[in-house]
């Protein structure tokens, strides 16, 4: 199967559950999707932009996280964030950074973001 039509159908497929994280440059989507069967999976998507002419163009990384790897993926994530904050920098107040929450959103259903 193309590229194309494999994107294709992962795009059709229902979004149950999206929140968008904004990053300065970055933006992360985490989006809940369900399958033909009724089962979910969540896909964690890292658009990155940049400046070309005029406007911009965005650079796109998506991963897929099935049910049975997301307390796995949870644990690993929470680990190696506690490890950088206790461990490599525990100088640093982290809490500074969580005005900067405001800026995540979450959509039920479907969001306006559309892929070219």
């Amino acid at each position: 199967m193309k590229t194309y039509l494999k994107r294709k159908i992962v795009e059709d497929r229902e979004q149950i559950y999206s929140k968008r994280v904004r990053a300065g440059k970055r933006t992360y989507f985490f989006d809940v999707r369900s399958t033909r069967s009724n089962d979910y999976y969540l896909t964690i998507t890292e658009s990155r932009r940049h400046p070309q002419g005029d406007g911009f163009t965005y650079e796109k990384h998506k991963m897929f996280l099935y049910k049975e790897d997301f307390d796995k993926f949870a644990e690993a994530l929470k680990e190696a964030v506690d490890h950088v904050k206790t461990e490599l920098m525990p100088e640093v107040d982290f809490s500074q950074f969580e005005a900067k929450a405001e800026e995540a959103d979450v959509v039920i259903g479907e969001s306006d973001l559309k892929w070219e």
